[in-house]
């Protein structure tokens, strides 16, 4: 029996977060591998936003922002355990997503862009004055997750690298999961004929309101559960993640690998999380390539890393 394509996007997927850990040269690699699941984890997110709805958002690192001060803030100040934090969180970014979401999704084109885009840089200031809960530009500490701890007491020992990766690698596969759920739906068909054309699918009969809110906060919930991790895997936390410079990285991310495509997103998402790393010795340099890099795909591959280049194999199947 053939398998659906949802089922092959989890199969690849698992495979890679399986198979990577064996061609690691050393454990620093597994922080890496972290990383690109984490920012996988927020790009998924605006894959439903923008790929499916076709809504933007320029200020979506302020959900990251949310969920990542919310695993610092409210273990001390409410004494919850972090993972409750974590839906802590994801709740609050709910709760202001569904709020802000009403009247600012009326707008269209880069009126939309500009209103999240002040959205996110609102959050990103109240992080960075508000010293006296949120420490300010210097950042906070974040507490420990406490999960190596639990493993120990069973008998296992496993690197903080090990256990991150693991961790986040479970969380992107679960979350791509979700995706690819919600693209079979019927909310994510009516999504994606308001992303077609919002006059033809009120015409159908969708509430085209209520379908953008929607997606907005579900991607909002994604950007937070992805800041979470951050948090929780880096142990510090400053305002930076709640930045323009992040909400820029995390479209990039997705119209890079393919903003349409739960598996180009998390492509583009490792790209971008990889690519610096290994441009180290050209740190001076860093944002010129990369920017180089965007501006030829865009040129000759405009659907995106991934999408383009399965398209010209699909091609030469074809001939």
């Amino acid at each position: 029996m053939r398998m659906k394509p949802k089922h092959v996007t989890l199969l690849i997927l698992t495979l890679l977060v399986v198979a990577a850990p064996f061609f690691f040269p050393s454990g620093f690699y597994y922080r890496i591998g972290a990383l690109i699941f984490i920012n996988a984890i927020a790009v998924t997110g605006l894959v439903i936003l923008i790929g499916y709805a076709g809504q933007i958002s320029l200020g979506h690192a302020g959900f990251a922002g949310i969920g990542a001060y919310a695993c610092a803030l409210a273990p001390e100040h409410l004494g919850l355990p972090p993972v409750a934090a974590i839906a802590l969180g994801a709740a609050l970014s709910a709760a202001l997503a569904w709020l802000v979401g009403k009247p600012i999704l009326r707008l269209h084109g880069y009126y939309l862009g500009v209103a999240t885009l002040g959205l996110g840089i609102l959050i990103s200031m109240v992080l960075s004055n508000e010293a006296q809960w949120t420490g300010g530009p210097d950042g906070i500490a974040v507490p420990d997750l406490g999960l190596r701890g639990l493993l120990r007491d069973f008998g296992w020992r496993v690197g903080a690298g090990e256990l991150w990766y693991g961790l986040a690698g479970a969380v992107m596969i679960l979350g791509a999961w979700l995706a690819l759920n919600l693209f079979d739906s019927p909310t994510g068909r009516a999504l994606r004929a308001l992303h077609g054309s919002e006059v033809a699918a009120r015409t159908m009969g969708i509430d085209v309101a209520r379908h953008k809110l929607h997606a907005f906060v579900v991607s909002a919930v994604y950007a937070s559960v992805s800041g979470s991790l951050l948090a929780l895997m880096n142990r510090l936390i400053t305002p930076d993640v709640a930045g323009f410079m992040h909400s820029v990285q995390m479209v990039t991310m997705a119209v890079l690998g393919g903003v349409g495509s739960v598996l180009g997103a998390i492509f583009g998402a490792t790209i971008l999380t990889a690519l610096p790393q290994l441009l180290t010795v050209f740190h001076q340099y860093e944002h010129m390539v990369l920017g180089l890099v965007m501006i030829l795909v865009m040129i000759f591959l405009p659907d995106g890393l991934l999408p383009s280049l399965m398209k010209r194999l699909r091609g030469r199947d074809g001939e």
